[in-house]
């Protein structure tokens, strides 16, 4: 298989449990993270755990010079989106910063992706866009109600992307 796929924010939580998985899968994961929420003392570990090299770029999410340059130089094949500030507390204390990162890192990661030809997308969304659910577990097809900032960017860029889909 060996296919390129690059993992945003593949140094946090989650990212890193993808990008080991993807690697135990056979795939070639391309880590882009800009080290705000993670390190990149994990990488060594995140190697020992692959089993294989896993290549890394540090470049923000919304860096469409640095994106263009992480799919020119890597045959990125499909994108498994984790990268954005996750706080809710702190999302409710700096909105412009959730919806700046959040929003407008998925803009640009769409922006690059429709320019290099790659339609395969994941996003790593949150629960948080269910706020107080009506009942537990929650089904995915719950209404959305988000009551965080955090939450309504999530749920924003959820939005967008099945915009972009229906466009395509």
């Amino acid at each position: 298989m060996n296919e390129s796929i690059l993992v945003t924010g593949g140094a946090g939580y989650v990212g890193s449990h993808v990008v080991v998985e993807l690697a135990k899968a056979g795939y070639a994961p391309v880590v882009l993270d800009k080290w705000s929420n993670s390190t990149p003392a994990v990488l060594p570990r995140l190697q020992a755990l692959a089993g294989r090299p896993v290549s890394s770029v540090t470049a923000d999410v919304r860096d469409v010079p640095a994106l263009r340059a992480v799919f020119h130089d890597h045959p990125i094949h499909a994108v498994v989106h984790c990268a954005g500030l996750k706080s809710v507390g702190e999302s409710e204390e700096r909105p412009l910063a959730y919806y700046d990162v959040n929003v407008g890192g998925a803009i640009a990661l769409a922006e690059v992706m429709g320019e290099a030809g790659v339609a395969t997308l994941v996003f790593s969304s949150s629960a948080s866009v269910y706020g107080q659910p009506d009942a537990l577990p929650v089904d995915e097809d719950a209404a959305l109600r988000p009551h965080s900032v955090y939450g309504r960017t999530k749920r924003v860029v959820e939005d967008f992307l099945r915009d972009l889909a229906r466009a395509n």
